[in-house]
This record gives C-alpha cells, sequence and structure tokens, in this order.
C-alpha cells in the first residue's frame, strides 16, 4: 500500500512537460472519474479534456449536490414555498431544477415565496425582518458545505431563533464512491476535490483506494493543479502496470498541500458531529444510497422541515439519463434528450441545471 500524502518531490513536471506527458500517454485507456462538480466546471472552463490523448478519458460523476438532489426534495421545497406564511431560501441554481411538475421558479409566479440568498446566513436578516414568516432553507451540499449548515444551526440556537428551520439534502463522499465501485463503473483512477479534503483530510479516501485498489489524487481547481493530478493519476496507472500486482495500483496522492491534510479541519468535523448523523441517502436517477448522507440528530429535528419523510420517488423523465450519466456509464451527448429538447434553458434533469453538471458543461462545448 502507498500512500503519499505531500507529492511536491513526486511530480517535479514544469506544466509544458505536464501538456505533453498527458497529450502523447500511448498506453492502456484509462478513465479518470472527477466526483466534483466543481472539477467539472474547471476541467471545461480550461480546456482540459481537449488537451489529453485519446486514451485519457475524463468521467463526471455524481459530485454536483444540485444534480443528485432528488424529485421528491425538490417537491418538498415547492410545497412549502406554496405554504403561506412560509418562504424557501436557497442558492440561484435550485430554483430551475425540475421537479416531478414544476420548478421552484415557476411556482414563484403562482404565488409561491422563494428568495435566493448568496450566503446561508442571510436568512437572519429575512427571519428579523418577518417573524411571522417560516423561513425554511435549501440545505444541500457535500462535506464542504454541511459544517456552514451546522454553524447556522448554532446560531440560531444561541439566538433562540424561532422562525428559521432547514430542509436538508446533505450527502457524503466515500460511500458514493463504493457504490460506484460496487455497480459496474469502469474507472481506473478518481480525482478527488481538495474542498472536501479539506474539511475530512486526505485519509478519507484511504480505506477506498486499499479496498478496490484505485488511485485518488486531492487537487485544486486551477487548470495547472487538476493537470498534476492527473499526471498523477496516470503515473500511478502506469506504475500499477508496471510492477504487475493489484496493490501498486492504490496511492492517495495529496497535490493540494497548501490547504489539505491527512487529518483535515478537526473543529469542523466536531461541528457537523455535534448537530448531524449519518443516514441513508436518495440520490437522483441512483435510488436510495445506504449510509450517504447526513440529517439532523433527534434533539435538533424541531428545526428540520420535513427532511425525513423524502425518497426518491421517481417521477422525474424516464428519457433522462442522468443516472447513467452521474455514474460514468454514459457521456451526456448519448442522451437521447441533450441538446435537442434538453438544453441550460430547458432542462429535463438535473445534470443539466448547474454550471457544475455535467450536461451543462458538455452542452456549453456542443
Amino acid at each position: 500500500m502507498s500512500y503519499v500524502e505531500n507529492v511536491a518531490e513526486y511530480n517535479k513536471m514544469s506544466l509544458a512537460e505536464m501538456r505533453d506527458f498527458l497529450a502523447n500517454y500511448d498506453g492502456p485507456e484509462i478513465h479518470i472519474m472527477e466526483v466534483c462538480g466543481s472539477h467539472t466546471a474547471a476541467i471545461s472552463k480550461n480546456g482540459i479534456r481537449g488537451m489529453l490523448s485519446e486514451k485519457i478519458h475524463l468521467i463526471s460523476g455524481p459530485g454536483c449536490p444540485v444534480c443528485v438532489t432528488p424529485t421528491a426534495y425538490v417537491d418538498r421545497l415547492i410545497e412549502l414555498a406554496m405554504t403561506p406564511n412560509t418562504c424557501v431560501v436557497t442558492f440561484g441554481d435550485m430554483l430551475r431544477v425540475p421537479g416531478s411538475k414544476y420548478s421552484l421558479s415557476e411556482v414563484q409566479g403562482m404565488g409561491g415565496r422563494a428568495i435566493m440568498v448568496y450566503s446561508p446566513m442571510d436568512i437572519f436578516a429575512l427571519a428579523e425582518k418577518e417573524p411571522e414568516t417560516t423561513f425554511v432553507f435549501a440545505a444541500l451540499g457535500f462535506e464542504t458545505t454541511t459544517p456552514v449548515y451546522a454553524l447556522l444551526l448554532e446560531e440560531v440556537i444561541e439566538r433562540n431563533i424561532e422562525n428559521v428551520k432547514l430542509l436538508t439534502a446533505l450527502k457524503t463522499m466515500p460511500g458514493v464512491i463504493e457504490y460506484l465501485c460496487e455497480n459496474g463503473a469502469s474507472i481506473e483512477g478518481y480525482l478527488a476535490p481538495g474542498h472536501v479534503a479539506a474539511v475530512t483530510g486526505s485519509d478519507l479516501f484511504k480505506p477506498l483506494a486499499e479496498k478496490y485498489q484505485i488511485p485518488f489524487a486531492v487537487s485544486g481547481f486551477e487548470g495547472e493543479e487538476i493537470l498534476e493530478a492527473l499526471c498523477g493519476i496516470v503515473k500511478a496507472y502506469q506504475k500499477g502496470l508496471c510492477e504487475g500486482t493489484q496493490t501498486s495500483f492504490a496511492q492517495v496522492m495529496n497535490f493540494y498541500p497548501a490547504v489539505v491534510s491527512a487529518e483535515g479541519n478537526l473543529r469542523a468535523q466536531e461541528l457537523v458531529t455535534k448537530y448531524f448523523q449519518a443516514t441513508d441517502a436518495a440520490w437522483r436517477g441512483m435510488g436510495i444510497v445506504p449510509g450517504t448522507g447526513m440529517e439532523l440528530r433527534p434533539e435538533y429535528e424541531k428545526y428540520d422541515a420535513g427532511s425525513k419523510a423524502l425518497v426518491e420517488d421517481n417521477k422525474r423523465n424516464k428519457a433522462c439519463c442522468c443516472d447513467q450519466i452521474l455514474m460514468g456509464k454514459m457521456q451526456p451527448q448519448q442522451c437521447p434528450l441533450f441538446g435537442k429538447v434538453c438544453k441550460p434553458l430547458t432542462p429535463q434533469g438535473a445534470c443539466m441545471v448547474s454550471e457544475e453538471g455535467s450536461c451543462h458543461s458538455a452542452f456549453a462545448s456542443f
């Protein structure tokens, strides 16, 4: 087992050398999944796919929180938005995610109340201004954002605020990666999100690397940082092939040491543990994945707006291939709806809604 926690000495290639290495790679085909939507957007923005050898395939995984949010969750937000004296508070992308019939933006024109904010903490000014209104924040995301919601809840409790609640759809990374590995995703390496690892630590990926004998590279989000991590994955794969043993493939490489440590942000982890506990979670198009969600602990249930009752109800567009795309089994362009009825202004599935979605990114270069 090889765990490379700081790769400053592991990869001394210049930018030109990295681009040349990736462009001219001529070994066995290698499929690398970026599990994070921020990486998907950065790869598209920097034109990284066009820099790679035809033998290197980048696949977008289920790491865009908007993309994996189930239909039932959106329908619950809409129900709340249409409830008297209730207002949904959310980030901009969630306004456009299709539910079984409508999106939040559509019900705004039907009398529903949904407000876009740039920070969860903006909810306090809204709650203070309208004490008669219950404000429900659409709390979704991964390990990166869960500590923010824990901080929000802590302030709600400390200030004894009675008109703020959360509707949670919080996910965790390791379980869904394991789900992919167990359900036929053909991946030879994972590009791991630096902001998630900043909270959890790079050690988060060690059990997965060991169990599935596959390399992980923790990366930042600048173009050069992603190229460096991709080089690390390809080199690890080549090393494994050369040594001819399964265990030689398994490496956890930290290409983001200025931000990510092995143990992560312990204070943030403690805060999350204080207010949240692990639970099974519904992933849009993928169904229930055991142990991949975070819900409020029982002692804080009064602040929950109905999260625990939500399950994937399969009311999504059956022609939409988001599930296959999120699992790396299909490229966006292979979906029969892509570029036809499914476009950024008329999304049929959540992967086309967010700029971090795989279909949205693919459409940008379509």
